[in-house]
């Protein structure tokens, strides 16, 4: 009887943890492709980049752009996506970087 109070009582601590612990599919967007960087600026008025990534600029560089892997790749223009564009012209690893 013992046993069985101690594996309802584990049963249902992990039903807890788990159920405290799950993301729920909507809670991420998926990545989108711009068509330009006039629409990527509005959701994203720095840019987006890849992780490492420097702004190439004979000025100050950009270093306030979301740094997305993914939602970099969708608007690089390496082709990799269904309707890509290559918003990333100076291949600096940065697309539509501004201040």
């Amino acid at each position: 009887m013992r046993l069985k109070k101690l594996l309802i009582a584990s049963l249902a601590a992990s039903a807890v943890v788990l159920s405290a612990t799950a993301v729920p599919a909507s809670a991420a967007p998926a990545p989108k492709s711009y068509k330009n960087c006039t629409e990527l600026n509005k959701v994203y008025p720095h840019g987006v980049g890849k992780k490492g990534a420097r702004d190439k600029t004979s000025g100050k560089p950009v270093t306030t752009f979301r740094v997305d892997n993914t939602l970099y790749s969708y608007n690089d223009g390496g082709a990799r996506h269904w309707g890509e564009y290559d918003l990333d012209r100076d291949n600096d690893g940065i697309a539509c970087e501004k201040r």
